[in-house]
C-alpha cells in the first residue's frame, strides 16, 4: 500500500539558521502517527515544511504518491493536507460558524462543506451551542476544538495537529484525543505533534522522536513507550 505522506531528508529552517537536518518520516494510510520532542527540537519547522510554510532547502515531500515538494502552501491545503497550527490562530472577530466556514475554502472541500458542518457540530456539540459566538470570546479549550473543526471543514486526506494540549485542562485534553480516536477508527490519516508523550503514545499507532533536528527514535507507538531512554527523557519515568 502506498504511504499518505513520505518525507525524504528535508533540511529546513530559518534565515541562515538550519533547524531540519535531513529529517525522513512515512505516513501509512488510515494510521496516527506522533512527532514527539523536547522544545526546540524542530517539529513545528517540520510541519512547516511538510504544508509549505517553509521551503524544502533539500529532500523531497509526497503527498499521495505525487512530489509537492515546490507546490504552495495553499495550493497543498487544497488538495488535503491540512494543518491545525499550534496557537489555533483562528480569526477572533468571526463566529464559530464563519471561522468553520473558512475552513471549507477549497474546490475539494466546497461541496461537502453542509455535510462537514453537521459532522463536527456532532462531534463537538459545544460548538453547535455557540455557533453565532464570536471566536475570541471562547474557552481556550473551545477554540482548540474551533482550530480542530476548522482543519475537518477542509476535507483532509492528512490532517498535522501541532500541540493539540498545549495550555488546556486536562478534562478538555481528554475530551479532544478521545475525538482523535474517533477519526482514527474512520479512517483518517494524521499525524499529531504534541508534548504530552504519554498521551501522544497512548493513541497513535507509530512514532518517531525528533532530537536536534533529526529523527533519533522511532516506532511502533506503544514499544517505543516502553523504550528506556523515551521514559527517562520524555515521560519522567
Amino acid at each position: 500500500m502506498a504511504t499518505a505522506l513520505d518525507v525524504t531528508e528535508v533540511a529546513s529552517g530559518y534565515g541562515e539558521v538550519q533547524v531540519l537536518w535531513g529529517v525522513s518520516l512515512r505516513l501509512e494510510p488510515g494510521k496516527l502517527t506522533a512527532l514527539v520532542g523536547s522544545n526546540g527540537a524542530g517539529k513545528t519547522t517540520l510541519l512547516r515544511a511538510v504544508t509549505g510554510l517553509l521551503p524544502a532547502w533539500s529532500g523531497s515531500v509526497a503527498f499521495a504518491g505525487r512530489d509537492v515538494t515546490r507546490l504552495p502552501a495553499h495550493a497543498r491545503a487544497g488538495e488535503g493536507l491540512v494543518l491545525v497550527p499550534e496557537g489555533r490562530q483562528l480569526f477572533a472577530d468571526m463566529t464559530v460558524h464563519e471561522n468553520l466556514e473558512m475552513g471549507a475554502f477549497s474546490r475539494r472541500a466546497q461541496p461537502r462543506m453542509r455535510r462537514n458542518l453537521e459532522r463536527v457540530f456532532e462531534m463537538f456539540p459545544r460548538l453547535a451551542d455557540r455557533r453565532g459566538q464570536k471566536a475570541g470570546t471562547l474557552s481556550g479549550g473551545e477554540q482548540q476544538m474551533v482550530a480542530v473543526a476548522r482543519g475537518l471543514m477542509a476535507e483532509p486526506a492528512v490532517l498535522m495537529l501541532d500541540e493539540l494540549s498545549l495550555g488546556l485542562a486536562p478534562r478538555l485534553v481528554l475530551d479532544l484525543f478521545e475525538s482523535l480516536r474517533r477519526l482514527k477508527r474512520e479512517g483518517l490519516t494524521m499525524l499529531l505533534v504534541e508534548q504530552n508523550v504519554a498521551m501522544a503514545m497512548a493513541v497513535s499507532d507509530y512514532a518517531y522522536v525528533l532530537a536536534e533536528g533529526r529523527i533519533h527514535l522511532q516506532g511502533e507507538a506503544r514499544e517505543l513507550a516502553k523504550n528506556e531512554e523515551v521514559r527517562k527523557v520524555y515521560l519522567g519515568v
